[in-house]
């Protein structure tokens, strides 16, 4: 048997490298007691929601497809994936071409026929990543709140330092001028834009030296600086934000719900004028008629290019957006992906009967109870670990201020110590509060039977309505076949708890990330034949 070892981290820091050498040694007396080979190792330092971005986990997958190996190896499954949608499509790779998966943690092996649980562990990492990224969202919204800018790029004409923007003392400045003042006289987006590029001035991106960065002026780059209120002197911050840790798109705020702390550094441009070239864009603006909403517009994608599905009458379905462009064009970049709405529709109400009865399966208990206990203690170990540096902190301002009292440290000096040791306590005791927050809230039970209650009650009713669609279903991938892959919205309000929670006074769950928990195999659960004939698979959480 080849094996191919896959082992990741998700930093570079010293202990993560241990971690590494670690994992390749119980790998290497695993294999070597069997008396297997191994064909490679895959190591990647990167965060496991994402593949693009994981080099050698896309060479693992290439090399899967061309059979180069038997068995991908990995510590746990969330080494591979904490993505529900990638999970599957690993598991999809791997049966389409006879190989077999083997984590260390006992949790899958396809050599013996342990994959009963594979759709639980995918919804189980998936969880944990959705909540650090809560928690990271809640630290990045505190320090807004304060007026630390918190990007990584400042906006052109500004540099960052110490999280407070500054004018630089170069001439982009006078560029972000030069743009507002072209409006005011009339020019459009684009006539801008070509300005720019004949006198030669160079990108925001070429000035913030971004790796791939264009060199092209565009109408889009014009009216995003001609919009960016922080050139009034006002930290504007919070206009997106992530969807979810899976998804490679965000979600834009409403205006109202923007960040803003005035005055927190100086204007490139005064109120007056920023107010007047808002008026003008509002006023040249030309609202586009709206396309008439059906059922699944804005929930259902093309699984293979993302571009949204579009309805069709005359089909009484959706087919790809991108393949529904006019001309040959759209038949160049996508096939149809053709779906009639009734099919899927009972495709869909198949799969909500058959997640609800799943959920009286007593093990699906004893597992999460499982994984819960262990975050907690997770929890309770990093809430020791912060208090710890928090202590250490605090004695080491102590030692600042008697250095200073005896003369062996400048005010001045003095000053700034204490200013970044105060934000660092500060930021520490910002995670311990989260912590405390989600231990408090963590019970030795799961929800469960809210979230039956919930897809009961949805079974209830005699059609799919708007209302049960959206309460219920966050994102559905219609694939080349016409089969979906339904991603249901089930997730857990509490940093690091795994408790499903639904209020049922709302109309929509009590959300706080999008997970997927609801995409498996068609192999581990084929559809009826009437769905099978009209090309829209069932696709749900069957074994878990």
């Amino acid at each position: 048997m080849r094996c191919a070892i896959y082992v990741r981290v998700s930093t570079d820091k010293e202990e993560q490298k241990t971690s590494l050498e670690n994992q390749k040694a119980m790998f290497l007396q695993y294999v070597a007691e069997r008396g297997w080979n191994i064909h490679d190792f895959y190591v990647d330092v990167q965060t496991g929601t994402k593949s693009k971005k994981r080099q050698n986990f896309q060479r693992l997958i290439a090399d899967a497809k061309a059979k180069k190996f038997d068995i991908i190896m990995a510590k746990e499954l969330s080494r591979l994936a904490r993505n529900g949608k990638l999970s599957y499509e690993i598991l999809e790779i791997v049966q389409r071409n006879n190989l077999h998966i083997i984590t260390m943690d006992n949790a899958v092996d396809t050599t013996i026929g342990n994959i009963s649980n594979y759709g639980l562990w995918a919804w189980v990492y998936e969880t944990e990543s959705s909540n650090t990224s809560r928690r990271l969202k809640a630290m990045f919204k505190t320090n807004a709140l304060k007026g630390i800018f918190k990007g990584s790029i400042p906006p052109l004409g500004y540099r960052v330092e110490n999280g407070k923007l500054y004018v630089r003392d170069d001439p982009t400045s006078d560029i972000v001028r030069l743009i507002f003042r072209k409006y005011l006289k009339g020019q459009g987006f684009d006539a801008i834009a070509r300005d720019l590029n004949d006198e030669g001035i160079p990108t925001p991106s070429q000035i913030a030296k971004k790796n791939n960065c264009s060199d092209t002026w565009q109408g889009s780059s014009v009216r995003l600086i001609l919009t960016n209120q922080n050139y009034t002197g006002d930290l504007v911050q919070g206009k997106s934000t992530t969807k979810s840790v899976t998804l490679d798109c965000r979600n834009y705020m409403d205006p109202k719900d923007f960040i803003i702390v005035p005055n927190t550094h100086e204007a490139i441009i005064s109120r007056s004028e920023f107010e007047t070239v808002q008026k003008l864009i509002a006023s040249r603006y030309r609202k586009k008629p709206q396309p008439e909403i059906h059922l699944f517009t804005n929930t259902a994608y093309c699984a293979d290019c993302g571009r949204g599905m579009h309805y069709k009458k005359n089909s009484k379905g959706y087919v790809c957006g991108n393949y529904n462009k006019p001309g040959k064009n759209g038949k160049k970049k996508c096939s149809d992906h053709l779906v009639r709405e009734a099919d899927l529709t009972i495709a869909i109400i198949k799969d909500i009967q058959m997640l609800s009865s799943n959920l009286s399966n007593e093990t699906i208990y004893k597992k999460l109870e499982k994984q819960l206990q262990k975050i907690n203690q997770q929890n309770t170990k990093q809430t020791s670990s912060i208090e710890s540096d928090i202590e250490k902190l605090k004695t080491r301002k102590r030692k600042a201020r008697d250095k200073n009292l005896d003369g062996g440290m400048t005010d001045e000096e003095y000053s700034e110590y204490v200013i970044d040791i105060n934000q660092r306590l500060n930021d520490l005791a910002n995670q311990k509060c989260k912590l405390e927050e989600s231990l408090k809230h963590n019970k030795d039970t799961l929800a469960f039977t809210e979230l039956k209650q919930l897809l009961d009650e949805s079974l209830s009713f005699k059609e799919l309505t708007p209302e049960i669609l959206h309460r219920l279903i966050d994102r559905i991938e219609i694939k080349a076949d016409g089969s979906p892959r339904i991603f249901y919205r089930f997730s857990n309000p509490s940093a690091y708890s795994l408790l499903l929670t639904i209020n049922a006074q709302h109309s929509t769950c009590t959300v706080c990330g999008n997970i997927s928990t609801g995409v498996t195999s068609t192999i581990l659960n084929p559809p009826s034949s009437s769905i099978r004939r009209s090309r829209a698979k069932v696709e749900g959480l069957h074994d878990t």
